[in-house]
């Protein structure tokens, strides 16, 4: 019975592979078309559009795949499909095995060409300088709020928000050290370090001398060479370092979330529900930004951020950094954002 279905396997895995290379003839033609007119090859909106349409198919049919069955698999579809047509460089805030770079893979596949660069800015400037095609950076933590460089990033580098990915943040606690009593070291990003503080003290860990690291990955990768010292990092990180993982959960929310974008130097189309990124500066009086907000309450907009970042001259005056629901070539959204002082930052499929 057993080797019934297995053969029954082996042929279906067949009947994939040869509509896998149909659909990549297809896309070869696709990336043809694209290349001669310069066009982007990266579309999440174009993407999030099939995920939506076989999300439904596989409902009709009572299929056993859920969405995120069917984004798991199509995304690297998807990755493969890219490279095919036109091979381009992600850079990430690194080094390898960090959140972000797994952030990256979640969106451009384990096929992608990637640069790991080891500060937000530097992500900036590799995109804004064309020596990368895409750039993905954190832009906010539920838990650690907003992220400031990359806030002061987007105003000062001529880039555009083309996708948003949320992702649920899991600490790992690993060590070459299987008692845990006799760990003295602890390293670790300051900020997966905070997030972890109950299991910390329940572990009798906050002696330990805290070690502060520029990433989770890099606290793997010093872990691995100390054999008294314990990290704080991804799951991933622990993997590629060959760290022994102790606790592969462990920090205080569980609900722990990041939000990632990706930049690029082009404008996405409408997906049907986006959100669009501005700066906005208003005039240093009473009520000003009262008559901004004002405005997007008359157009009915929904803002779901605002943010106040300083200017950085000899005043202490501020811009503002809004989020809202929409896409620039709404009609409403664009008659604001063509009357105002602001900066576009970007219009992009909404994340989930």
């Amino acid at each position: 019975m057993l080797n019934e279905l297995r053969k029954e396997i082996d042929r279906i895995d067949e009947e994939l592979l040869t509509l896998l290379n149909k659909r990549m003839e297809v896309v070869r033609k696709v990336g043809e078309y694209k290349n001669s007119s310069n066009a982007p090859i990266y579309r999440p909106e174009r993407e999030k559009e099939i995920i939506n349409r076989l999300t439904k198919l596989s409902m009709h049919q009572n299929g056993l795949l859920k969405r995120d069955d069917i984004e798991a698999i199509f995304l690297e579809v998807f990755s493969t499909s890219r490279n095919l047509e036109r091979t381009e460089r992600i850079a990430f805030l690194g080094p390898i095995g960090t959140f972000t770079h797994q952030a990256a893979e979640s969106r451009f596949g384990a096929t992608g060409k990637y640069l790991p660069v080891l500060n937000i800015e530097a992500v900036f400037k590799s995109v804004s300088f064309k020596e990368s095609k895409y750039g993905v950076i954190p832009i906010e933590n539920n838990t650690e709020g907003i992220v400031s460089i990359t806030l002061d990033s987007l105003r000062k580098y001529d880039v555009k928000i083309v996708n948003e990915i949320f992702m649920d943040i899991h600490h790992s606690f690993a060590s070459l050290e299987e008692d845990i009593t006799k760990i003295k070291k602890i390293y670790s990003h300051p900020q997966a370090y905070n997030q972890c503080k109950t299991f910390l003290e329940e572990y009798s860990l906050m002696n330990a001398k805290f070690i502060p690291t520029e990433s989770t990955a890099k606290a793997a990768k010093l872990a691995k060479e100390d054999k008294e010292a314990g990290a704080i990092c991804s799951h991933i990180a622990a993997k590629l370092y060959k760290l022994p993982l102790l606790f592969a959960k462990i920090e205080d929310n569980e609900a722990n979330k990041t939000r990632f974008i990706v930049i690029s130097d082009y404008k996405t189309g409408k997906s049907g529900n986006d959100k669009t990124s501005i700066i906005a500066k208003t005039s240093h009086k009473s009520g000003a930004l009262f008559e901004l907000l004002k405005k997007f309450k008359d157009a009915g907009i929904n803002l779901t951020k605002i943010e106040s970042r300083p200017l950085k001259d000899d005043s202490f005056h501020s811009l503002f950094y809004i989020d809202f629901e929409g896409h620039i070539d709404d009609k409403n959204v664009a008659k604001i954002i063509d009357k105002e002082n602001i900066t576009w930052l970007g219009s992009y499929a909404k994340g989930e």
